[in-house]
């Protein structure tokens, strides 16, 4: 195949997939007031910023909203924590977030795993000595969670 052949298809395709994207994003997800009375409850921490969140945000909590029936109590717990913790961050804060938790979970198994014992252990050092650590290695122990 040619390269301008190829180009040719990459054009085309990208203009397909820019168009279906774009009539994704043209179906208005429902607003605060068309949520039901089960999905407030359990997104009630996003109330004052939902109706400016992006169509794909909206469509991930509503995915966590219809799950959450299903949960024990202690993953309901971590959801309202999350999503209160998520609620009080800032635009920044909140990519530096969603760029660790890509990080996390393009790693290895092996990786999470060791990841995962290295933060229970932190955790469970006294309130003293994690402050510490955080105001030392912010980057380090700036996180509140490591995803399970």
């Amino acid at each position: 195949m040619g390269g301008a052949q190829f180009a040719a298809i990459v054009l085309v395709f990208g203009l397909i997939s820019g168009n279906v994207h774009a009539k994704e994003e043209a179906v208005p997800e429902p607003s605060w007031a068309q949520l039901t009375a089960e999905q407030k409850k359990v997104l009630s921490p996003l109330a004052q910023e939902w109706d400016t969140l992006r169509p794909w945000q909206r469509e991930k909590m509503l995915d966590i909203a219809r799950d959450y029936p299903k949960m024990s109590a202690e993953q309901q717990q971590r959801v309202q924590n999350r999503l209160t913790r998520w609620s009080r961050m800032t635009p920044y804060e909140r990519e530096n977030a969603r760029k660790r938790h890509q990080k996390f979970q393009a790693m290895p198994e092996a990786q999470k795993q060791e990841l995962r014992k290295k933060w229970r252990e932190y955790q469970e050092l006294p309130e003293s000595r994690r402050e510490v650590l955080r105001k030392e290695n912010p980057d380090l122990y700036g996180q509140d969670d490591i995803d399970n």
